[in-house]
C-alpha cells in the first residue's frame, strides 16, 4: 500500500532517502495518485514483487518485469516510479521480516539501501530516482540483509560454482544454499576487522532466522575480486586483504571496465583520460585503463 502524500516524507526518511529529494518525491506522488492507469501499473508491479516473498529464483523474472514496465509509467515520474513500487511493497517486506523474527535494526538498515541507491542516482544525474532498480529486488523480498559492513544475500549455487567447490573437495551440488556477499558504497572502509564482524553477524543471523537453510559457503561476484588489483595495490590494502579470503570459482574473459569506473568514480561513462588520481584505488583503476588494460568481474568463494 502506497502511503499518502502527507505520510510519505516520514516513510522516506526511515528509508534514508536524501533530504533534498523528498519534496520532489512528494510532488510526483501527487502526479502518480491522480493517474488511474499509473496506479494500476503500480499495483501490478507490487503484486509481482511480493508474491511468494522470501522464495529464491525470482530475480531474473522480476528484473525483466520492472525494466519492461517502467516505460509505461508517466514520463514526468520517470526514474522515480520504481521508488514508489518499493515504498508500496514496504508493508509486505516488514511483515515478512517480523514473521522471520528479523530484528528491527537489521530490517531498517537493510531497507535503507533504497536511500543509498537514490543518493547514487542523485550524484550521477542530479535528481531523485534509482539507477538500477533491479538491485533492490532481493532487499524487498527478504532475500538480502545488511549485517555490518557487508550485505548477505540468501542465494543458491550455480552450476559453475558447484563444480568449483566439488573440485576443492566439498560435497556441493547445484542449487545448494549459499550466501552471496555484496559490498555497498557509502559504508566506510572495507577493513578486515569490519569484514570479520560482518561474517560473525551473518553466521549467527542466518542460523537463527533461516535455520532450515544450511549456508556452508559464501560467494562473491565483483570487480573487487579481479586478481589484477593485487599487482596495482599494496599487499596490506583493504581490497587485497578482502581478496585473500576467497578461492577462485572461475575467471571471466569479457571485460567489465565500467564496473570499477562507476563504483570508484561515481559514473560508468566518465572519460578514461580524465579520471582522477587522488587515491591509490583511483590511480590503480584509471592508470590500468589508460595503459590499454581491462578490468574483469572476479568470482570467488570461501567456507563459512
Amino acid at each position: 500500500m502506497l502511503p499518502d502524500a502527507d505520510e510519505l516524507p516520514e516513510v522516506l526518511l526511515d528509508l534514508a532517502v536524501p533530504h533534498e529529494d523528498i519534496n520532489e518525491l512528494v510532488r510526483l506522488h501527487r502526479v502518480l495518485a491522480r493517474d488511474t492507469d499509473a496506479m494500476r501499473l503500480l499495483e501490478e508491479c507490487v503484486g509481482e514483487l511480493v508474491k511468494d516473498i522470501g522464495e529464491h529464483g525470482h530475480w531474473t523474472r522480476l528484473t525483466e518485469l520492472l525494466l519492461a514496465r517502467l516505460p509505461e509509467a508517466p514520463p514526468e515520474i520517470g526514474a522515480c516510479f520504481s521508488v514508489y513500487v518499493f515504498v508500496a511493497a514496504l508493508p509486505s517486506t516488514r511483515a515478512y521480516h517480523r514473521e522471520r523474527g528479523v530484528p528491527a535494526d537489521v530490517s531498517r538498515r537493510t531497507l535503507a539501501d533504497l536511500g543509498r541507491n537514490i543518493a547514487v542516482h542523485h550524484r550521477r544525474f542530479g535528481g531523485a530516482g534509482l539507477p538500477f532498480p533491479q538491485w533492490l529486488v532481493p532487499h524487498f523480498r527478504g532475500e538480502l540483509y545488511q549485517l555490518g559492513r557487508l550485505q548477505f544475500e540468501r542465494s543458491r549455487l550455480g552450476e559453475r560454482s558447484a563444480q568449483a567447490l566439488t573440485a576443492a573437495g566439498l560435497d556441493a551440488v547445484r542449487g545448494a544454499p549459499c550466501l552471496n556477499l555484496h559490498i555497498p558504497d557509502f559504508s566506510g572502509p572495507l577493513t578486515p576487522a569490519a569484514c570479520d564482524r560482518s561474517l560473525e553477524l551473518a553466521r549467527a543471523f542466518f542460523a537463527r532466522h533461516f535455520p532450515e537453510e544450511r549456508h556452508e559457503v559464501a560467494t562473491c561476484h565483483s570487480w573487487l575480486l579481479d586478481p589484477q588489483l593485487k599487482r596495482c595495490l599494496s599487499a596490506d590494502s583493504n581490497i587485497v586483504r578482502f581478496q585473500e579470503r576467497f578461492l577462485v570459482i572461475r575467471e571471466d574473459t569479457e571485460p567489465a571496465d565500467t564496473e570499477p569506473v562507476q563504483f570508484v568514480f561515481g559514473h560508468p561513462d566518465l572519460p578514461v583520460e580524465s579520471l582522477p588520481r587522488g587515491t591509490s584505488v583511483e590511480r590503480a583503476v584509471g592508470d590500468h585503463l589508460r595503459e590499454g588494460g581491462h578490468w574483469y568481474i572476479g568470482h570467488g568463494w570461501f567456507p563459512l
